[in-house]
């Protein structure tokens, strides 16, 4: 890790938006998000894999009615989100360091309203680590409240096309679908979706500027 990253990873943990579990302990924020940090009853919202965490920021701003979750297991790269949601003032936006396949061990039962994958790693060997695979929907499962949904963003037609056989295969609800997302945004979509799915991370710029057709889709799963 360069003398950078450390500096971040070592400031971040100071931050008050940042929190980083000792897993494998059931984290003492479990069940107490909104209440002992949002000081609120909004919905609650985890992009997983947030990456430098633009995507939780933007949508902290749009919907100031909701709490934002952005997690990952690099705090180096989520010191940047972090630091922009202090400087904006924003309440409703924290940051949780932990690997995905603890999630549990951070979120209760029913905690969670709806989950976030934003460029994930499309995992072109090991399908079961894909985060639409039934490992990790499993784990979805037990944290979303009932009608909760997942929304994933990708440039992968890999983890895509797996992640439309998996809803078809388990017969997940699917609410929104397209392998073309800006290719094919309605014209009267209200202002405030049109801002959401623009929003763009690090990633997405690096992809779209490689000539990449950004993926959409969101489903239910019961």
């Amino acid at each position: 890790m360069g003398k950078d990253k450390l500096r971040r990873f070592a400031a971040v943990k100071e931050f008050p938006n940042f929190f980083e579990p000792e897993i494998p302990k059931e984290y003492h924020m479990k069940g107490r998000w909104r209440s002992d940090y949002f000081k609120n009853d909004n919905p609650i919202v985890l992009e997983l894999g947030c990456g430098k965490g633009e995507y939780s920021v933007g949508l902290a701003q749009h919907f100031p009615d909701k709490n934002f979750i952005g997690v990952d297991i690099k705090g180096s790269r989520m010191y940047i989100g972090a630091v922009q949601a202090l400087e904006m003032q924003l309440k409703n936006v924290a940051f949780c360091r932990t690997k995905i396949d603890f999630i549990n061990d951070c979120f209760a039962e029913n905690e969670v309203d709806e989950i976030w994958l934003t460029f994930s790693d499309p995992q072109r060997k090991k399908p079961n680590k894909r985060l639409t695979a039934p490992p990790f929907i499993n784990r979805y499962r037990k944290l979303l409240k009932p009608g909760g949904i997942v929304q994933l963003k990708t440039d992968s037609d890999i983890l895509f096309e797996y992640t439309e056989e998996q809803i078809k295969e388990h017969n997940y609800e699917c609410l929104e679908l397209t392998w073309d997302l800006y290719g094919e945004l309605p014209e009267n979509l209200d202002q405030t979706t049109k801002d959401i799915f623009h929003i763009k991370t690090h990633y997405e710029k690096l992809f779209t500027a490689k000539g990449s057709v950004i993926k959409y889709c969101k489903f239910r799963i019961h």
